[in-house]
């Protein structure tokens, strides 16, 4: 192919506009060449850093143009695996927002497209392109705390909008589908381990979607605790405690736009060693990794196997919930 990625969006959602597009746009070896909305003035935020995208009427339409490599998929969770599907039997690579499934078993029909077509088929989970939590994975397993014995992650921010899908049950709206991800996908990815039984469960539900989240689960070698919310104030941070020291990653989430990304080591002796990663965008890295894969062949860094293991973890705490 081609060694630029044309890439086309379906949906003009406020996201996009203001992340994912302008990401595409940025990127290297990427284009960002076109946009399916059925109200053209929704296309306006995007036309305004890229004049020349082409502003199609229809999500088939985007998906039937021979000249569109991959697309990107902005919308309501509960049309992500439909139009993945479609995409992919377009013969579109894939990349769609998180969560891409709303159940596990639901990713079976994903990874099977994904292998009968050859095509890169991809979650975009952004964080594990991110040089800060490349760094802080190689520190745990280089050893820098010591036997790890328990993590805490957390994430919170305000939307009390009931109107927004992710305060809508019919879109598959939730703070864990939105945010919880990010704490479970991310000790997954740093440890390789899966969660062998989820000890806690306190949830706070509102219009039939959780708006606040409290999880503990044992792991084999550590154990973990989480709290996701939609109306608390921002926070956002994951701790790994060994026993040799502890290692804080602040901005986790949100790198550099929430706050400064960076890591923190502190030792029982009161020094603290601090890593700090300014100027990098995670959105950009993800798609420059996600065109490389399209291009090359080569390993996706988040392939579906494992956003499905964040959804099996989803699955099994609302399981315990309930």
């Amino acid at each position: 192919m081609d060694s630029v990625v044309r890439f086309g969006i379906l949906g003009a959602s406020n996201f996009a506009a203001n992340h994912m597009a302008p990401a595409i746009h940025a990127a290297k070896g990427v284009k960002l060449a076109a946009i399916a909305t059925s109200a053209p003035s929704k296309a306006e935020p995007f036309q305004a850093f890229c004049p020349d995208i082409e502003v199609l009427g229809s999500y088939d339409a985007l998906l039937a143009d021979p000249n569109i490599d991959a697309v990107y998929i902005p919308l309501p969770n509960h049309l992500h695996v439909e139009w993945s599907l479609r995409a992919i039997a377009a013969g579109k690579h894939v990349l769609c927002e998180k969560p891409i499934a709303l159940k596990a078993p639901q990713i079976d029909a994903l990874i099977a497209a994904r292998d009968a077509s050859g095509l890169v088929v991809a979650e975009a989970y952004m964080i594990v392109h991110h040089p800060q939590w490349q760094r802080a994975k190689a520190l745990l397993h280089e050893g820098a705390i010591g036997k790890l014995l328990h993590v805490d992650g957390v994430f919170s921010y305000y939307n009390s909008d009931m109107g927004n899908i992710r305060n809508r049950p019919e879109t598959g709206g939730g703070g864990i589908p939105d945010i919880g991800v990010y704490p479970y996908g991310a000790v997954r990815w740093m440890t390789g381990q899966e969660p062998r039984k989820i000890t806690s469960t306190k949830i706070t539900w509102e219009n039939e979607v959780d708006v606040v989240a409290a999880v503990g689960a044992d792991f084999d070698d550590f154990s973990f605790q989480s709290l996701v919310s939609m109306r608390m104030a921002n926070r956002q941070s994951m701790v790994f405690h060994g026993d040799k020291a502890v290692m804080t990653i602040r901005t986790p989430f949100n790198a550099n736009v929430f706050d400064l990304a960076d890591i923190e080591i502190s030792y029982p002796d009161e020094r603290r060693v601090y890593e700090r990663f300014t100027s990098v965008n995670h959105y950009i890295c993800q798609v420059e990794n996600f065109a490389h894969s399209v291009r090359t062949g080569a390993a996706y860094p988040w392939p579906l196997e494992q956003a499905q293991g964040t959804q099996a973890m989803i699955d099994t705490i609302y399981a315990a919930a309930r």
